[in-house]
């Protein structure tokens, strides 16, 4: 059966999405970084190799819940998105001159009266979305395309937030829809990505139903030259009037003089222009324009197709509310999206979770110099573990045990906890520490029990909604580095 799921179903599907984000009901979010470890080194307890690919050519995950258990394993840890940090957003297209832009038409795809060939934009594109109908200009601001000349090169930007109409010297007729604001600007501006919203003013201002473009479809013959004003718009709408210039007895031109309200269809009927002076005209044809609901600027998201959402956040160093959570002593490979974890047990709602293991280490004996990435095992229990910072100020082993032979899988296939104070050895550094049993409280915002403290993200918790695979990106105490995760609707 014929049938589909229309953009507008996208964009509520992308708007319930970010007003989840400040929703009274109990629905949270956390941005996790993970995957310390290279890719391609690592096997399963089965003997099979991992299938991230490598750190140049990291593979696209895999949509199953085998992937989304395996993550758990080596985050690093997460922070908080909040509403404040998310967005709509659409395709970003800057103004250039000597580009031929597409004009924004109602009818993108429909068949063309009579025929069995779809309407398509001046670049070919067949749907309203993927035509080039909107641009940015220099000074942010945001323009929708409701006449090319023609299909001719704009030479002239548009600028100004006029709500009336703006036609530029180059025959471009325009429409200003809103301003990015410096908070857009910082948080969702990208190379391919701007945020989108509406302007209160300029959606105040729009007519719904009005009818502000006439096209030329076909231009006709034999009419009486000059321009014949008054000629109604029929449709569903009312108060609509256009002036038709003929020129050589062909239709040269349409001005609107009266845009009307209430049009959902609209036409141009050969008889009134004919009544209206251009006598015997025969065979011309006009396209009304229709807008959207509401008018041009009413809602910018729907007009603008805003089905994407954009989430951004910032890593800064080790995240000074809670140093012992962020680590910048390792790099990360994997950036997952969260939906409701648990911390604790409980609903996770702090701004950053610590997603290591963490071992407090005696200071007698003196333990050794532990080194990132490293494999540590403990005597007498045989765990196995891989070390993503040696704290030796504090003296604090943060680990990861994952499902992965040598990094949490023990020559039996088991992942063994460590417990107890046996011996923690590097395999690669020969460093040695034994666990400080007998430490239990809160050491740089870690807090232990009996010399163990468990990570404050609780493994195979809440929904992971989004993985991404990268190469690895390096830490620093200094450095704060920007995730703007884009999502399609």
């Amino acid at each position: 059966m014929p049938a589909i799921i229309t953009n507008k179903f996208r964009i509520h599907n992308a708007d319930q999405f970010t007003e989840s984000f400040s929703e009274a009901a109990a629905t949270t979010y956390y941005l996790a970084i993970g995957n310390p470890i290279a890719n391609g080194t690592k096997t399963r307890g089965d003997s099979r190799t991992d299938n991230s690919g490598s750190d140049i050519a990291p593979l696209t995950p895999a949509d199953s819940i085998t992937e989304e258990l395996y993550t758990y394993d080596d985050y690093l840890a997460a922070k908080r998105v909040t509403s404040s940090d998310v967005s709509n957003v659409v395709a970003r297209r800057n103004w250039a001159t000597g580009t031929v832009y597409d004009y924004y038409r109602h009818d993108y795809g429909n068949r063309i009266t009579g025929t069995t060939t779809t309407q398509t934009s001046t670049s070919g594109a067949s749907t309203l979305w993927d035509s080039t109908f909107y641009v940015l200009n220099s000074s942010n601001n945001v323009y929708k395309c409701l006449d090319n000349n023609g299909g001719a090169n704009s030479t002239v930007e548009p600028t100004g937030t006029s709500t009336s109409i703006l036609t530029t010297g180059d025959g471009y007729k325009w429409k200003y829809m809103y301003s990015l604001s410096a908070t857009q600007q910082a948080n969702f501006l990208s190379t391919d990505f701007m945020a989108v919203s509406t302007n209160s003013t300029v959606s105040a201002a729009a007519v719904n139903g009005a009818i502000n473009i006439v096209k030329i479809k076909t231009a006709g013959s034999g009419g009486t030259n000059g321009t014949h004003a008054n000629v109604a718009i029929r449709g569903d709408g009312s108060g609509g009037k256009v002036s038709v210039t003929v020129s050589s007895g062909a239709v040269s031109a349409v001005t609107v003089t009266n845009v009307g309200t209430g049009y959902t269809y609209g036409y141009i009927r050969l008889a009134d222009i004919v009544s209206a002076g251009a006598t015997n005209l025969t065979g011309t044809e006009l396209d009304c324009i229709i807008e959207p609901k509401g008018g041009h600027g009413k809602n910018a998201i729907q007009e603008l197709g805003g089905f994407f959402v954009m989430l951004n956040t910032n890593l800064e160093g080790a995240e000074s509310s809670n140093t012992g959570d962020f680590t910048t002593a390792n790099d990360f490979r994997r950036v997952a999206l969260l939906r409701n974890p648990l911390s604790g047990g409980s609903a996770a709602s702090v701004t950053t979770l610590r997603a290591v293991k963490a071992i407090a280490i005696n200071s007698s004996p003196t333990p050794g110099t532990f080194t990132v990435d490293e494999e540590i095992n403990q005597a007498s229990t045989g765990a196995v573990g891989k070390v993503v910072e040696w704290d030796s100020t504090n003296r604090i082993l943060y680990y990861v045990q994952t499902r992965f032979n040598d990094e949490g899988i023990d020559t039996n296939g088991n992942l063994t906890a460590f417990s107890g104070a046996n011996v923690i050895t590097g395999q690669s550094s020969s460093a040695t520490g034994t666990p400080h049993t007998s430490q239990s409280g809160t050491v740089d915002s870690v807090s232990f029990s009996s010399g163990y403290a468990n990570p404050e993200l609780d493994a195979d918790s809440g929904d992971v909604l989004y993985i991404e695979n990268r190469a690895p990106i390096t830490r620093a105490a200094d450095q704060t580095e920007n995730v703007k995760l884009i999502i399609e609707f």
